[in-house]
């Protein structure tokens, strides 16, 4: 980001009007999962611990949790000083949306930055769904993973509305660009682990190679949040993108 996007004076100079600036390692909030024992030790050696029931640290958990692909190094999260999330943004995005013919990457980011302002939730990959509004098509990329066995692009899928429970249906399309796509659904607590072949907190899943048509079902009682987690694969070690089509639905009891 230093060398990026935050190496230009118009994205700085509105970062330092529009908001308060401030930074935490992923470490910190036990997203790294090999760090984790030896910063328990540390605190508890040093006698400073790190308050993760705080609303800012709250709010990061939350972003962690929503929006799209895990893995990256770097993330960039608009909270408002109230501590609720407005918006997510990847470092790995502004190399995706760069190049030729494209929005260059301080734009873009800057796009990112007026949207969240404006109440938009750019990058929570947020799909709310109602009554009135039971479905909806969501269009993003499958990546092969540079870490683990999965890189997942997150679609945070809202069905709290359904308070005594429904069926939710995915119908998904995938591209018929290089490399199959392989599509797990979560629970809001479930971990979207990339060191699993096969993640065993997800409730239902299914793979499928370019051009493919897919379906998700799962039937749930109450109302509540769910996480599709989409990720690329290619096995024979070329690296590839693909997009996929998924329209998400639900038909109550």
């Amino acid at each position: 980001m230093r060398a990026g996007v935050l190496s230009k004076d118009a994205i700085v100079e509105f970062l330092n009007k529009h908001f308060i600036n401030t930074w935490v390692p992923n470490s910190e909030l036990g997203r790294v999962r090999r760090l984790r024992e030896p910063i328990a030790k540390k605190r508890e050696r040093e006698g400073d611990p790190f308050d993760t029931t705080h609303p800012l640290a709250q709010a990061i958990i939350k972003g962690q949790k929503a929006g799209s692909k895990k893995g990256s190094p770097v993330d960039s999260y608009i909270i408002s000083p109230k501590f609720e999330l407005m918006g997510k943004k990847q470092v790995r995005e502004l190399e995706v949306n760069a190049g030729p013919g494209v929005l260059s990457p301080m734009a873009y980011y800057q796009i990112f930055l007026k949207d969240a302002l404006a109440g938009k939730q750019p990058g929570l990959g947020n799909i709310v769904l109602t009554r009135d509004h039971p479905s909806e098509e969501v269009l993003d990329v499958v990546r092969t993973p540079t870490v683990g066995y999965l890189d997942y692009t997150v679609v945070a899928i809202d069905v709290t509305a359904f308070e005594n429970g429904g069926t939710l249906t995915i119908d998904i399309k995938i591209g018929r660009e290089s490399g199959d796509g392989e599509f797990y659904l979560f629970d809001e607590d479930g971990e979207l682990s990339i060191d699993e072949e096969e993640p065993k907190d997800a409730l239902a899943s299914t793979w499928g190679e370019p051009g493919d048509t897919l379906q998700i079902t799962h039937r749930f009682d109450r109302g509540q949040l769910f996480r599709l987690g989409a990720s690329g694969y290619w096995d024979e070690g070329e690296m590839c993108t693909n997009a996929f089509l998924a329209r998400i639905s639900v038909e109550k009891n």
